[in-house]
């Protein structure tokens, strides 16, 4: 059975077993404050050339996500997303059952417009009931996005500009952030998105790592004993040597870009492959996610021999259907899928 069903199905690449492998045995202290969570924190500064930046180690993707936006909002705050965006579909209400209302807007292709939060920004403030309401206090974006769209440096910066506008935090979700600096289409660049973004996180899980996703404060911001907070939340790993060297394997020598590109690699043989094959797209991603229109009959056939995500329903005949490539994919996979479309 291939797998494109997603871009975690493997486990973790070699050179991270290896190391953990390697370190086994020695005899380090918890929760983040051994030499290699130093090490990997140093590395991820330099990397997004913010040497100010505060970084923390957490295990997940939606446990990331819901400690960063319910320590950095007020009681009364939610958080601002794209109607599609994670946090507001598959992440099963974890916002909203800590306390903070998600606020969806409009969604192109995954993304937010500028002109469509400044213009929910302004509405709420205008609106003379607002202290009835839920007050907007951060917004949430993800890059790429769930339809494997990319911000350009340009979006971003008039994103970043409405927020410091309004006085709220601008949060990027970077669960598959390797895939979105590696793609060939994208002006957007680690220290830009340190630049623009108050906090985001770079994810591990989905990029080679058995588990884990770097937080990276920008601004001076982490909120006041985070590690508290964390540890309120259940979030907190005893062994945080595990998550720390994994990042510090994932930042040596350029790993994480150089895996990522893999799978960007992947994902531009099997476009060729499927455009050739004249195969209806339902968008056109530039990263590793690829999205299919397929009759629904076709698909029931493909699921017998290979494992793929069903994004939506088009209609009563056709679905959306994604199709992941990552750092394990190989070539041989690819031609393998080639052959049964």
């Amino acid at each position: 059975m291939l797998s494109f069903e997603s871009d975690y199905t493997e486990g973790a690449h070699g050179r991270i077993l290896q190391r953990l492998t390697e370190t086994n045995l020695e005899q380090l202290p918890g929760y983040g404050s051994d030499a290699y969570c130093r090490s990997a924190k140093e590395k991820i500064r330099k990397a997004c050339g913010c040497p100010q930046a505060e970084v923390f180690f957490l295990m997940g993707g939606t446990q990331t996500n819901m400690v960063v936006i319910d320590t950095m909002l007020q009681p009364y705050e939610g958080v601002a997303a794209a109607r599609t965006g994670h946090v507001s579909l598959h992440e099963a209400g974890a916002i909203e059952y800590h306390g903070h209302k998600v606020l969806e807007l409009p969604q192109h292709e995954g993304k937010i417009s500028a002109g469509d939060l400044k213009a929910f920004l302004e509405g709420f403030w205008q609106d003379e009931n607002h202290d009835h309401m839920v007050f907007p206090g951060m917004v949430y974006i993800s890059h790429p996005t769930e339809y494997g769209t990319l911000y350009t440096c340009r979006e971003l910066a008039e994103l970043s500009g409405i927020c410091r506008e309004f006085r709220i935090p601008l949060y990027l979700d970077g669960a598959r952030l390797g895939y979105g600096l590696a793609s060939r289409n994208t002006d957007v660049s680690l220290p830009q998105i340190a630049r623009y973004c108050d906090v985001f996180y770079i994810g591990g899980t989905k990029v080679g790592a058995l588990c884990g996703e770097a937080v990276v404060f920008t601004k001076n911001n982490m909120p006041k004993y985070f590690l508290t907070r964390v540890k309120q939340h259940g979030a907190l790993l005893a062994k945080g040597r595990l998550l720390g060297i994994q990042f510090d394997t994932l930042f040596t020598e350029d790993f994480y870009l150089e895996i990522s590109r893999h799978a960007i690699e992947m994902a531009e043989l099997l476009k060729e492959g499927l455009h050739k094959k004249g195969c209806r797209f339902y968008l056109e991603s530039p990263t590793n996610q690829q999205f299919l229109i397929m009759e629904n009959e076709a698909l029931a056939g493909l699921q017998k021999k290979a494992a793929v995500s069903v994004w939506e329903k088009l209609d009563e005949n056709h679905t959306v259907v994604r199709l992941a490539t990552s750092w394990a994919t190989s070539r041989e996979n690819v031609e393998a899928l080639l052959e049964l479309l």
